[in-house]
């Protein structure tokens, strides 16, 4: 009997193991050999694989309450910590001098927003309720720590394949955006050079920029200080030019630590009872639907830009609006390089990028207004 009894023990775990378990685990490690094989921004999907592999391995109590993984949660996802955190290392390694120098590039992160409000209407007519459809409709902005907090307070039982969604398009950047670049823009204007001449930005300037940024978003969307406020203080560490160590922290040792602990907290959310169903798959497509639409506007924005300066604004720094700093800036650069390798577009691209990163925070705080306030 003590015979049986131990094996029904070692054996509990298989009892309970299912086919979407496996299924599952085979997401998981999808997503890690697209990280290893394919260097699809590792330090996320790493992570985020492993910590799915590990969610769908029953009966190992990691994933309740007081489990690593449930305590990971609890502290610093239902807190939304890690993602504050995030947005400080982030800050810290932004460089809004682009941006100040060509204050005009605002209009190109603004543009690159308007998936996010438009698939937020789609969800609504398809059943979701409206803060299901605000947290669906972040996922445009290609900005894990955004749709993370947005998602957190509004749907956190979408939680999962919203964040998954988010952290995956980043990855695929290089391969979603240049065929709708490539598609929306003809050689000539991706054969436009842009003139860069530096302009002068005084240190006084990019330490009062993070100060009044934090001050006038929270004074007019105040649901978005918490991430825009996080944001800013890294970017005040780097530019203050006194707190070194500080900045370098920020940069390194804080981003990746939460990096990793939201990474593995995230996959652990994946498990086969709550993410293998019809409505991941609806969050999956619109969400993608979002990150389309959001690059379609920014290129149409920059085409129009492009027209109205008779030629001298390259309108592939559009896709640079949404969010998904430097990857999305980097991109609009080599895609103008491609086919110029004298064509240097970059800090133009970066100048809409910074406006696209702090749209994105913007948007998620004013997503959040909107549901507060109808609901």
């Amino acid at each position: 009997m003590d015979i049986w009894l131990i094996f029904r023990e070692l054996t509990k775990g298989l009892a309970g193991f299912s086919w979407g378990n496996a299924l599952m685990i085979g997401v998981g490690m999808l997503l890690i050999y697209l990280a290893v094989a394919k260097e699809y921004e590792p330090v996320l999907l790493l992570p985020i694989g492993f910590g799915c592999i590990l969610a769908n391995i029953p009966m190992t109590g990691m994933t309740d309450s007081n489990g690593l993984l449930g305590i990971l949660y609890e502290a610093g996802i239902a807190t939304e910590l890690f993602p504050l955190l995030i947005f400080i290392g982030v800050g810290a390694m932004i460089d809004f001098t682009p941006l100040l120098a060509q204050p005009k590039m605002v209009l190109l992160g603004a543009a690159g927003q308007f998936g996010i409000f438009a698939v937020l209407i789609l969800a609504v007519m398809l059943g979701f309720d409206l803060n299901e459809a605000a947290s669906i409709g972040v996922i445009g902005a290609i900005d894990g720590p955004t749709s993370i907090f947005v998602a957190s307070k509004l749907a956190p039982h979408m939680l999962a394949p919203i964040a998954v969604a988010a952290y995956s398009y980043m990855s695929l950047i290089p391969i979603i955006q240049p065929p709708i670049m490539r598609l929306m823009t003809t050689r000539k204007e991706r054969l436009i050079r842009m003139e860069y001449t530096p302009r002068p930005i005084s240190r006084r300037t990019l330490v009062l920029f993070p100060i009044l940024i934090s001050i006038a978003v929270g004074l007019l969307v105040p649901a978005a200080l918490p991430l825009i406020a996080s944001l800013m203080l890294g970017n005040l560490l780097k530019v203050s030019g006194v707190v070194d160590r500080l900045s370098k922290s920020a940069q390194n040792e804080i981003i990746n630590v939460a990096t990793l602990f939201l990474g593995v907290t995230i996959g652990s959310t994946m498990n086969a009872q709550s993410f293998l169903n019809v409505d991941t798959v609806l969050i999956l497509v619109l969400g993608l639907l979002a990150f389309i639409l959001d690059t379609v506007a920014g290129l149409t924005f920059g085409k129009i830009m492009s027209f109205l300066s008779k030629g001298t604004i390259n309108p592939l720094i559009g896709a640079s609006g949404i969010s998904a700093f430097p990857m999305a800036g980097r991109l609009a650069a080599k895609m103008a390089s491609e086919e110029d390798y004298d064509n240097f577009i970059l800090m133009h691209a970066m100048g809409a990028n910074t406006a696209g990163q702090l749209g994105s925070v913007i948007a998620g705080g004013v997503l959040l207004l909107i549901v507060s306030s109808l609901g």
